[in-house]
């Protein structure tokens, strides 16, 4: 670089919000944004989230609405979670035919088809009785290989519904793999695996687990889901879930995580996302409640910070609203 002050003036492109937008290096789209959806069996009208204001446990009619909002304000995806009214040691609702996931995928796909991507978590900590993602052993530990068998027939399930991409985010050694087997034999070839493959234990989870009721009713995940203070082994389970046929890689949770995320967006040649998860939204909203930030101005910072280390699609709760900010 050879110009120096007086001549080199970099103010002189922050001048006006046109020469900023002109010479902007990182843009979010609405199409980028992926909005992680809840709905409960049971309900009559819609549950609001104590821990998470704005967000709701949505009954099937009420989702419906919502989904239709999303799409019409250019949101790329949705991914839903469900809570069945009964829950069992296996998650028996999570394959069910006649389980919630199931009913509301074919309600958004008779109503949206293919205008927006319909995706869903797969996992059994919303179904299951212990609250654990997977098949308990008798010593109550989780049993990795009796669960992949469990994600495989919840794959076959959701496709059958409709689903267009599955979310597995038990973090089983192997899950890729099998869900894509299964997926392949059942003759479901189109549908993709977006891998939760960087996953950590993290605090940052709290609100989610009353919007999802999925706390684990004894002890917590970190036997399964990363440490936080790991970052090789996180690469090493991009690799992992990209040899074993995922479609699209996660990193979970994100604004703690932007180097992990960086690391993953130069490593691979596969879409990436990240997840703005539960606390981190939580966290906004209530500083913005006590008038401590501008609130829309922080969400819209995060979601550039998001881009700007490297993720394609954003899953954040804020998506709608997001959305229709940036048109």
């Amino acid at each position: 670089m050879s110009a120096r002050f007086p001549v080199a003036r970099p103010r002189r492109l922050r001048r006006t919000p046109a020469l900023r937008r002109l010479v902007a290096e990182t843009r979010v789209h609405p199409e980028d944004l992926i909005l992680p959806m809840f709905v409960k069996e049971g309900l009559d009208r819609p549950n609001p989230v104590r821990s998470m204001p704005g967000v709701v446990q949505h009954t099937r009619d009420s989702l419906r609405a919502a989904a239709q909002e999303a799409a019409e304000a250019g949101v790329g995806a949705l991914m839903l979670f469900g809570i069945p009214e009964v829950k069992d040691e296996r998650g028996s609702a999570a394959d069910d035919p006649g389980g919630i996931v199931q009913r509301a995928l074919r309600d958004l796909s008779a109503d949206l088809g293919d205008d927006i991507v319909l995706m869903a978590d797969l996992c059994l900590d919303e179904y299951t009785s212990h609250g654990h993602c997977g098949v308990l052993t008798p010593s109550g530990e989780v049993d990795n290989d009796a669960t992949l068998e469990r994600y495989a027939q919840i794959a076959r399930a959701q496709a059958a519904a409709g689903v267009h991409v599955v979310g597995p985010s038990g973090m089983m050694d192997g899950q890729v793999g099998a869900i894509r087997a299964a997926l392949d034999e059942a003759g479901y070839t189109d549908v993709a695996v977006l891998a939760y493959a960087v996953k950590y234990a993290s605090a940052f989870y709290g609100p989610f687990r009353e919007a999802a009721e999925g706390a684990p009713r004894f002890g917590d995940r970190s036997g399964y889901q990363q440490d936080p203070a790991n970052v090789r082994e996180s690469l090493r389970e991009v690799a992992l879930d990209l040899a074993e046929g995922a479609d699209m890689v996660m990193v979970k949770p994100g604004l703690a995580y932007l180097d992990v995320l960086a690391r993953v967006a130069d490593t691979v040649d596969v879409p990436v996302s990240a997840y703005q998860v539960s606390g981190e939204y939580a966290m906004v909203e209530a500083a913005a409640e006590k008038g401590w930030i501008d609130r829309e101005r922080a969400i819209m910072e995060t979601l550039l910070a998001f881009r700007r280390a490297g993720a394609g699609q954003i899953l954040t709760y804020w998506a709608t609203e997001a959305a229709r900010m940036l048109r």
